[in-house]
């Protein structure tokens, strides 16, 4: 494999023969295959301590989660919506303790009771616990993450890479740290007044509707709680209340007809096709031309042994056989939405049917590969890239012009009104600020413990030292991110975390096209089959992208989706921060 990749410019190979041969040699060198002797060596005993030490974070995690039980009386329900209290119940009945209310630290529970608790000092206790997780005890991964940390600087330097995050972010639309800092930080200075703002807002709001009237300094257990009076307060908004216009019979023609409008596919259910549960519907889907393109499996319903969720999958790849057979792909996307009762069918919330957009998204960049090698096709494209087709399909969401074609009053027929379109958007854009900076924080933080060059000392002032730039509140002692950070240190989103924030600005930036054109013209929708959707990793997606764009991507499309003004004058400088490991 080293002899042809040395060699790659005697065989005259196209643009995915070539991208085939770089990831195929990839595979290797990235994996030590270069190494000899003591170096090969090093490198396996590095690879197996990460595989242990990954292993044990996560177990660390899970297992002081399960440690949690936080008992409360009726007393101390004030604010919790009966869902929430009704399961707490159950939690304690179960464990012989009738008539007292079991809480744990599961996110669903712990979200819940950050946003409704009228209890300032019990949401204070539930931050403390949950932000306090791993930090010491029988099962801190305080250790565990400075070994995993320097472990993989280590193995990057074995590689060549002066840090993990040059190792990591070759094969990325990033391609280094630099340009990951230079996003985030253009993404902070943009954000960071309207962050302010808001918190002025919500704070003057907050002494509006406490007993004393005082004024508070916010505090991290306060944010959720006032900040969602603020929002029922200004805009009315409740997803519940939406659900009578989006019958999932509707929204599956809707989301199916979107893909009619901008590719002219059609979905024919077929039962004959057989399925893996009686839940589950199949679909052939054939282009404009009548051409056979795939199958898509639907499975929207819960079930004892289904996890929680939503997921695309990929059954059979796209790829094209020896002598020229364009073998077609089947894909699945799954749901877990209430089913339909005797009398009542499946009524979806906004939230839910941006999840279906979403799965669909990626579920027809599966379905039109068009490409030779199955590890190429599809969904086979660089971390931060993947997440642009189903991200762009959310953005039609907001729009009427779309909802029209089906979101209607399941007994009246009526169509959604513009004003609950708007209170859609308005709702969307309401606390995006604050949104931003808590993931840009996520993604320093996993920046600074990838790009170190020596063993960190004190992980807890490291962290907050990665995130001084991006802060809202003042550090809480014994309060961190890092011991709980599984999408970095126990996942595969090491030196990735912000390739969430990457794909916003991507599919903002793409949709602005179409908000430019129209949001089904077929122009921009055959363009993005073409350049985006069909090449799948065939080549660097930013090219693709550029193909497609006609210029590289900007955040303007993003903060005008949020409803953010640029600032005039930065923040803080456009430069890499300065860290003292």
């Amino acid at each position: 494999m080293k002899y042809v990749w040395e060699h790659r410019d005697q065989y005259n190979l196209d643009t995915e023969d070539s991208m085939l041969l770089k990831r195929t040699y990839d595979s290797f060198a990235r994996n030590g295959a270069l190494l000899q002797g003591d170096d090969r060596e090093a490198y396996r005993k590095l690879n197996a301590d990460l595989s242990e030490l990954s292993t044990k974070f996560g177990q660390n995690v899970l297992k002081e989660l399960n440690t949690y039980e936080i008992w409360l009386t009726a007393d101390d329900l004030s604010g919790l919506p009966e869902g929430v209290v009704e399961a707490a119940a159950l939690a304690a009945k179960e464990k012989g303790r009738e008539g007292e209310y079991l809480f744990t630290l599961a996110q669903p529970t712990y979200m819940a009771f950050m946003k409704y608790s009228d209890r300032e000092d019990l949401r204070e206790k539930m931050y403390r616990l949950y932000t306090g997780r791993n930090t010491s005890g029988e099962y801190s991964n305080i250790e565990v993450l400075k070994q995993i940390a320097d472990k993989r600087r280590q193995m990057a330097n074995l590689l060549g890479y002066p840090t993990y995050a040059d190792y990591s972010l070759v094969n990325t639309m990033a391609e280094n740290p630099k340009n990951v800092y230079k996003l985030l930080n253009e993404l902070r200075d943009a954000y960071r007044p309207a962050q302010q703002k808001e918190f002025a807002e919500i704070s003057a709001f907050a002494a509006s509707v406490r007993a004393d009237g005082d004024t508070i300094e916010l505090k991290p257990w306060d944010y959720s709680y006032y900040s969602n009076k603020l929002k029922q307060s200004k805009y009315d908004y409740d997803e519940e209340s939406m659900r009578p216009y989006f019958e999932l019979n509707n929204v599956i023609d809707g989301v199916f007809g979107l893909a009619t409008k901008l590719y002219g596919l059609t979905f024919e259910e077929r039962g004959d096709i057989p399925v893996y549960h009686p839940d589950v519907k199949a679909f052939e889907v054939k282009d404009a031309d009548g051409s056979y393109l795939g199958v898509i499996y639907t499975d929207f319903f819960p079930r004892e042994s289904k996890r929680p969720g939503a997921w695309m999958t990929e059954f059979k790849p796209q790829w094209t056989t020896a002598d020229g057979v364009n073998s077609r792909p089947h894909v699945s996307i799954v749901m877990n939405f209430t089913k339909p009762t005797g009398t009542k069918p499946s009524l979806l919330t906004p939230y839910e049917v941006e999840t279906f957009l979403h799965e669909f998204g990626h579920a027809l960049h599966g379905l039109l590969a068009d490409s030779r090698y199955a590890s190429l096709s599809g969904t086979n494209v660089y971390r931060d890239f993947v997440e642009l087709p189903s991200q762009f399909n959310e953005n039609y969401l907001t729009q009427k012009e779309f909802l029209d074609g089906f979101a209607r009053h399941y007994i009246t027929g009526d169509p959604i009104p513009q004003s609950l379109v708007d209170k859609i958007i308005a709702s969307s854009q309401f606390g995006a600020a604050y949104a931003c900076l808590r993931q840009l924080n996520f993604g320093l933080v996993d920046m600074a413990w990838h790009t170190i060059t020596e063993p960190v000392d004190d992980a807890a002032a490291f962290e907050n030292a990665a995130g001084e730039s991006v802060q809202m509140f003042e550090p809480i002692e014994g309060s961190m991110t890092s011991p709980q950070f599984s999408h970095i240190f126990g996942g595969g989103y090491a030196a990735g975390y912000y390739s969430y924030k990457w794909a916003e600005v991507l599919d903002a930036d793409a949709f602005a096209k179409f908000l430019e054109n129209g949001i089904f013209d077929r122009k921009s929708a055959d363009e993005f089959r073409t350049q985006i959707l069909m090449r799948g990793g065939t080549e660097h997606p930013a090219e693709l992208y550029r193909r497609f764009r006609g210029q590289d991507p900007t955040i303007d499309a993003l903060l005008q989706r949020d409803g953010i003004e640029r600032p005039k004058t930065p923040v803080h400088p456009q430069e890499l921060p300065v860290r003292k490991d």
